[in-house]
């Protein structure tokens, strides 16, 4: 049982003594032999985003059950605002990853039901359900059924609903998992706003890009928590830099440094891109001199070499390889030679059109993917990704439009181009009823792998996953980042030499993630061509080459150095001292998406130069009594140019998302 303690006062980031909102002491939770959280201690102040990062069962959704009173601990004490947490659930809003809306109901009868659960008066939920959906500008949505909302749409929902109640602490469990980019920025705006208020949040994310807008992050690994601070102070420790390296053969380059890295060495870390190596180095300018040698040494030049801070990704991918834990994955037991397909056209279409009734889903779409490739394919819900995809593995008559798979342009369904594609889709294509074996038995019989080579591929997938000797359990129990594992496995067992990935590391933590895309490499590098989607930006730049959609068409493609080249304008960081109202004054002179908030920085698009975009902003927040600390000439992200290309649509008259 939980026991209570007397709540500590703490002083908060202003200098005020005040009483924590979350107070967490020693606290515990076994099942059976297994101690899922140990004796962990934090404290979470009011008004705060707070982070909870970690991979795949490190305790962070046992910790939340048990603050938010679903469940008891077995030892230690969890208070909210001084009191034991099962006491203040009807002040605690928890969003689970699952979430519990229901399909058959429309926006405002979720949210009249999830306000009659909590007892709120009927005038209530009606003013406080449309104050969130207009803040979500989803008020226009209130009458159609959940089940037929985005992906994006449905978090904000599920998100109203935990807010109607007017908690005064708000859980969070991976609430962004499957949005795009976005609806997750828009989401991210929102909690900004609502902290501003007074509501304090605690989160678990796998994408460490957003968990960067926290005030401050725990590092949770095996129940305990290993480290806390602002994400600043969380790289900082690392002592280390980032070296961009861009060479001609990155294969070549990464296979040789691979071999100098480690947690002890030199180089911490490195890990490849679609177009460079990111390497984690503890002394810049001596690798740098150290790099230029080696690679000239092996007959490789130096295109560009710069250096840059560690991201969060790469602090907490450190971390955990210092513990010990690994990204490696043993050898794929291949059979098959594609090599020789390499830079041949595996995927074409040309003037690629589907309409269902008067709709239009895709639009002209025209791109030719190579053996050898990895191409990624980017847009926001409801953009056409899927079903462009679905067409392109044979899955779906186009209206109009030629398609060509793997040299086939007539019967694409015939049972030899069926043998020569993977296609993994966004709902794991497993079947939740059946064991992990029998999923994996099935699919080998689906695709046709030989009889003598099941079982060594089975035990492949299950080592990849993270499961040997569970191949009995039931796969519906399995969490979200073990089935897209076992999946992706499934959909390369007979290896492919045409790999569809819907979005397949949705969910999956940051370690985890490395290991599919050693694979997802290896796999191009043998031969394979590999169409992804993804809606977490960061990985997509281990694309060798980018298309990015919008409402059905393909309107921006490239490599991910030469996108971003192509974006206009100059970003720029500063530092305030009052974050939240600096982002509200910049986005009421200028367009919203050019402005956004990663904690206590802000970002802003600026068309200016960068040295009078400096001195114009600065001027117009000083003004408004607001204090610049800092101010500094950044580099674009993906997501920055994602969004700045969809939004600038939207004059267009073209919508971001079909629903």
């Amino acid at each position: 049982m939980i026991t209570t303690s007397p709540a500590r006062i703490v002083e908060d980031h202003h200098g005020i003594t005040e009483q924590p909102a979350i107070d967490v002491r020693g606290l515990s939770k076994r099942y059976g032999k297994l101690e899922a959280v140990r004796g962990i201690t934090l404290e979470v102040r009011r008004g705060e985003i707070f982070g909870l990062i970690g991979p795949d069962g490190a305790g962070k959704t046992s910790t939340f059950q048990i603050l938010a009173g679903v469940m008891e601990a077995t030892s230690g004490s969890a208070n909210i605002f001084g009191r034991a947490a099962r006491e203040m659930r009807s002040q605690t809003g928890y969003l689970t990853q699952t979430f519990s809306l229901y399909p058959d109901l429309t926006v405002a009868e979720n949210i009249r039901y999830s306000g009659n659960l909590r007892r709120i008066p009927p005038h209530e939920i009606t003013e406080r359900g449309l104050q969130y959906l207009q803040l979500f500008d989803m008020d226009r949505f209130a009458d159609r059924l959940a089940g037929q909302l985005s992906g994006g749409m449905k978090q904000k929902l599920a998100l109203v609903c935990a807010l109607v109640p007017q908690p005064r602490v708000l859980l969070l469990d991976e609430p962004t998992t499957g949005v795009d980019p976005v609806s997750r920025r828009e989401f991210w705006d929102v909690l900004a706003h609502l902290t501003e208020e007074g509501l304090t949040i605690l989160l678990a994310t796998p994408y460490l890009d957003e968990a960067e807008r926290c005030h401050r992050i725990a590092f949770m690994y095996q129940g305990e928590i290993l480290q806390i601070g602002t994400p600043t102070e969380l790289c900082t420790s690392l002592g280390a830099k980032r070296i961009e390296l861009r060479t001609a053969d990155l294969r070549k380059a990464e296979s040789m440094l691979s071999r100098e890295t480690g947690p002890d060495k030199d180089i911490i870390d490195v890990q490849r891109f679609g177009d460079r190596l990111d390497l984690l180095v503890r002394d810049a300018d001596k690798e740098r001199k150290w790099l230029t040698e080696k690679l000239k040494g092996a007959g490789l030049s130096v295109d560009e070499m710069r250096v840059d801070e560690p991201t969060l990704e790469n602090t907490f991918v450190a971390r955990l390889r210092a513990l010990g834990r690994k990204a490696d994955t043993i050898e794929f037991p291949a059979k098959k030679d594609h090599s020789s397909l390499r830079g041949q056209v595996a995927v074409g279409a040309a003037n690629l059109v589907k309409e269902f009734g008067t709709f239009t889903a895709v639009r002209n779409v025209s791109l030719q993917i190579r053996n050898g490739e990895v191409y990624g394919l980017l847009g926001a819900n409801g953009a056409g990704k899927t079903t462009t995809i679905r067409m392109l593995c044979g899955l779906l008559d186009p209206t109009s439009g030629t398609m060509e798979l793997g040299g086939t342009s007539g019967n694409l369904r015939s049972e030899a181009v069926r043998k020569r594609i993977g296609y993994m889709s966004q709902k794991f294509s497993l079947y939740d009823d059946l064991t992990i074996r029998e999923n994996l038995d099935f699919f080998a019989g689906v695709y046709g792998v030989p009889e003598e080579e099941r079982e060594e591929k089975i035990r492949w997938v299950l080592s990849f996953s993270g499961l040997q000797g569970k191949q009995d359990q039931i796969t519906g129990s399995l969490p979200g980042g073990w089935k897209q594992r076992v999946a992706f496995g499934a959909a390369i067992m007979h290896e492919p030499d045409i790999l569809f990935l819907d979005e397949p590391t949705s969910g999956v933590d940051p370690l985890a993630r490395r290991a599919f895309w050693t694979m997802i490499n290896r796999l191009a590098d043998g031969g394979a061509a590999i169409l992804v989607t993804t809606h977490y930006l960061e990985e997509a730049e281990q694309c060798n080459r980018l298309g990015m959609m919008v409402a059905g068409e393909l309107v921006a493609e490239g490599t991910p150095s030469g996108i971003k080249s192509q974006q206009s304008g100059h970003l720029i960081e500063f530092i305030v001292d009052q974050p939240q109202r600096a982002a509200d004054l910049l986005k009421s002179d200028t367009e919203r998406w050019r402005v956004s908030l990663f904690g206590e920085r802000l970002h802003l698009i600026a068309e200016q130069d960068p040295a009078t975009a400096i001195q114009q902003t600065t001027k117009r927040l000083e003004e408004n009594g607001l204090h610049v600390i800092s101010a500094r000439e950044g580099r674009f992200s993906l997501e920055d140019v994602f969004i700045a290309i969809v939004e600038q649509t939207r004059p267009q008259g073209k919508p971001v998302t079909q629903n």
